[in-house]
């Protein structure tokens, strides 16, 4: 009798985690394997919410953005008898592995639950941010900045109209790899990352400059940036103990300093979820295929503990461990080749 095999999804979505779920899937009937879907994350294992995942269910899937199992940033070790909810739903639904889908979080908790339980467990990473070390790539990263992109072009478009300058906020909380690569593919005039510090004159009298030659300039910004001088206070975390992002956000902050320093109209565009949403590109959709296809063979070969990697062009495992040490944020070479293009 082939092994039954839960699936999950946590943290947020993104363009690719359907077909990383079909890839499991289908290369899973190969090894007569039985799937679960847990529904809304890692709240569906210590609920016990499940829904059927079959061949029927994801055959048409690739297409679509999202997650068909849902998803929450559901943390289990931060709910009172969560964990023990978590194995005993495991021993109920009588599951020979878990496969968990996901970013830094999500792939946190199932490295804690390999760890100190030994749960068979096989990581998959899942995030728009492509801030997991261990793997060059993650799918969604490719969709969400196509996405924004566009959104940026659109954007130059209008500001040359009306001779402004544009802002563009995009998402990327502690690591700056959306705005890095939106602002290189879009042409940006400046780009604002959290891991270098913002000058503000300078970036103010290079936008003066550039407004001055071709009557727009460009700006994309990450949202989870610092501004020199403005004390964020005492900031609300969320279950992972990340900050909560203000309601007012730093894009907002941005577009009035540029326009008092520069004396240029400025306009502020903020993406958001935006970026999340949609069909996912042929990169994540080959991504999301692979790694999901190389998931399933690990849980064959009893390889738990391990998460799949993108290294070069070769798809692999890694420890879920050393996966989820540190977060991949944007060195220093990365970023003096965006500013080869500020002229």
């Amino acid at each position: 009798m082939g092994k039954r095999i839960a699936l999950l999804t946590g943290g947020g979505d993104c363009p690719g985690l359907n077909p990383a779920i079909r890839g499991c899937v289908m290369r899973g009937l190969d090894y007569d394997f039985e799937f679960v879907g847990l529904t809304d994350g890692w709240k569906g294992l210590m609920e016990g919410l499940t829904m059927p995942v079959e061949l029927e269910t994801v055959q048409e899937i690739i297409k679509k953005g999202g997650t068909i199992l849902g998803t929450s940033r559901t943390n289990p070790f931060k709910k009172e008898n969560g964990v023990q909810k978590c194995l005993d739903t495991f021993k109920k639904l009588k599951l020979d592995a878990l496969v968990a889908m996901g970013g830094e979080d999500t792939l946190g908790v199932a490295s804690r639950f390999y760890k100190e339980h030994k749960l068979p467990v096989v990581g998959v990473p899942k995030t728009m941010d492509n801030d997991l070390s261990a793997t060059d790539f993650t799918f969604g990263f490719d969709t969400s900045v196509t996405i924004a992109m566009d959104a940026a072009e659109r954007l130059v478009d209008t500001g040359r109209s009306h001779r402004r300058i544009m802002v563009l906020e995009v998402m990327g909380r502690h690591a700056g790899w959306v705005a890095l690569y939106t602002g290189i593919g879009a042409g940006a005039d400046w780009t604002l990352v959290p891991e270098e510090t913002v000058d503000i004159p300078k970036m103010c009298a290079h936008l003066k400059k550039v407004h001055a030659r071709n009557k727009v300039a460009l700006v994309v910004v990450s949202e989870g940036i610092k501004i020199p001088g403005q004390d964020s206070g005492k900031e609300k975390l969320d279950e992972f103990g990340h900050m909560l992002l203000k309601e007012r956000s730093v894009g907002h902050e941005i577009t009035a300093i540029i326009e008092k320093e520069t004396g240029i109209e400025t306009r502020l565009a903020v993406i958001g979820h935006i970026q999340r949403g949609g069909e996912p590109t042929l990169f994540d959709r080959i991504l999301g295929s692979r790694v999901g296809v190389k998931a399933a063979e690990l849980v064959a070969e009893k390889k738990f503990g391990q998460m799949v990697a993108l290294h070069g062009n070769d798809v692999v495992d890694v420890a879920l461990e050393e996966a989820t040490a540190r977060l991949k944020t944007v060195p220093t070479d990365w970023l003096n080749f965006s500013k080869v293009f500020f002229k």
